[in-house]
């Protein structure tokens, strides 16, 4: 009931084809965006997904992109193929991810879970800086929302191991020892996304840029994990997937003058100062400079190889 009127706006949103992005896609839907653009792999989803919005919302345009968020590749070709259509972005909604996989290594040989979720991500707000930065120019205001999570305080005692990230890093320790690496490596790169967001807001102050917790949502993130990678879920508070996107839809659309850019925030719109975060690693601003620096070398390194 918060949600202002979107009418003229143009919404990204990644991963969209289940879960919290679908959620956040039929909510924003209600107040009448000019388009709703969404990436995932499921183009059975996806149709599905639009046949419902041309009932409940016939006047949006939509449009989804199949994208592989883990493979800079696939991202790539998905921004080649939006940036001739849309002449401005005012919601980027970084909601694509993965949670306390099997190790695994993506397409461009980068942990898996870094990969999904954050230096694809990272890749797409490259290729859609100069847009957004544009839309804020001429519009007024345009958003990147970056879904980090609480997690961020299982990340390793280095925050980010640079130096293994080019592997499945099997033994990768953390706080957790049930199940052990996968929530490590889930925690570093839910660690690199919080950070990423607080240097964009600082690299590029035009764009208002918010890392949220969305809360601990039964999606099939969490319903599908086994047994034992759902234990330490148990103690915390489920909140139901028919509310899971309100934390994102929040500070998408909450006024510009209500939300500080950079700064983390809990379900739903409650800011977490620097200094009451979880962990020192999540109040460190030189690991904050030292993602970002890492993240560009890793992309300068893809856009060099495909110059």
């Amino acid at each position: 009931r918060d949600i202002p009127s979107l009418a003229s706006k143009t919404i990204l949103i990644t991963g969209g084809t289940a879960g919290l992005g679908a959620g956040s896609i039929r909510e924003l839907s209600k107040h009448r965006p000019a388009h709703i653009i969404f990436t995932g792999r499921n183009q059975k989803s996806a149709s599905a997904l639009i046949s419902e919005l041309a009932k409940t919302a016939p006047e949006v345009k939509v449009t989804f992109l199949v994208c592989d968020i883990s493979s800079f590749a696939s991202v790539d070709k998905a921004a080649k193929e939006i940036l001739p259509h849309i002449e401005r972005l005012d919601i980027l909604m970084l909601n694509a991810g993965i949670m306390a996989v099997d190790a695994a290594v993506s397409k461009d040989g980068y942990e898996i879970q870094m990969a999904t979720n954050h230096l694809g991500h990272a890749l797409l707000v490259r290729r859609l800086l100069a847009l957004l930065e544009r839309t804020a120019a001429e519009h007024g205001d345009a958003r990147v929302v970056n879904l980090t999570s609480i997690a961020y305080a299982e990340a390793p005692k280095m925050g980010v191991d640079f130096a293994s990230i080019r592997s499945p890093q099997n033994g990768l320790g953390g706080l957790i020892p049930i199940p052990g690496a996968k929530y490590s490596r889930y925690g570093q790169s839910k660690l690199a996304q919080l950070h990423y967001s607080a240097e964009l807001a600082r690299r590029h102050p035009t764009i208002t840029s918010i890392p949220v917790h969305p809360g601990v949502i039964q999606t099939a993130l969490l319903t599908e994990l086994d047994f034992v990678s759902k234990i330490p879920m148990y103690f915390f508070t489920k909140t139901p997937v028919e509310q899971g996107h309100w934390q994102q839809c929040w500070a998408a659309t909450v006024a510009k003058d209500r939300v500080k850019s950079g700064e983390y925030y809990e379900p739903v719109g409650r800011l977490v100062e620097v200094e009451k975060r979880r962990t020192r690693l999540s109040r460190d601003m030189g690991l904050a400079r030292r993602i970002w620096e890492w993240t560009e070398r890793v992309l300068d390194e893809f856009d060099g190889v495909n110059a």
